[in-house]
């Protein structure tokens, strides 16, 4: 079975996607930006506080997917500078402690100007 995950604890989707599709026993998270659900706007900031609100939104995304962080298997994730990658990574293992599989790979541009996007497969 296939169904929308939604919470009004993470950004709504800007465009024609959901925040998380869970299919069977997984959860298929899509790519989030540090934008703060209550005013729809981007974090201002530099990338460790862009992070933190990143993985504020997946970890609230997975809680209403019936998951968490420890059931997280693989990330993708998007810097717009590679040169934020320790700072990012400083955040980063607060949260994913369980060490998931990854990619992390710097982009020229992140919608709405984002300095971060992370998306994530977990188990429920």
């Amino acid at each position: 079975m296939i169904k929308s995950v939604y919470t009004k604890d993470a950004p709504a989707a800007i465009g024609p996607y959901s925040q998380a599709i869970q299919c069977g026993d997984m959860v298929f998270l899509s790519g989030q930006i540090p934008i703060i659900p209550e005013t729809g706007k981007l974090v201002e900031g530099n990338i460790v506080q862009q992070t933190e609100q990143v993985m504020k939104n997946i970890k609230n995304i997975l809680s209403a997917a019936g998951t968490d962080f420890t059931k997280v298997i693989k990330t993708t994730c998007f810097l717009a500078d590679i040169n934020d990658f320790d700072a990012f990574n400083s955040v980063y293992g607060k949260y994913l402690t369980s060490k998931p599989a990854r990619s992390c790979v710097s982009v020229k541009a992140l919608p709405k100007g984002a300095l971060v996007e992370v998306e994530a497969v977990a188990a429920l």
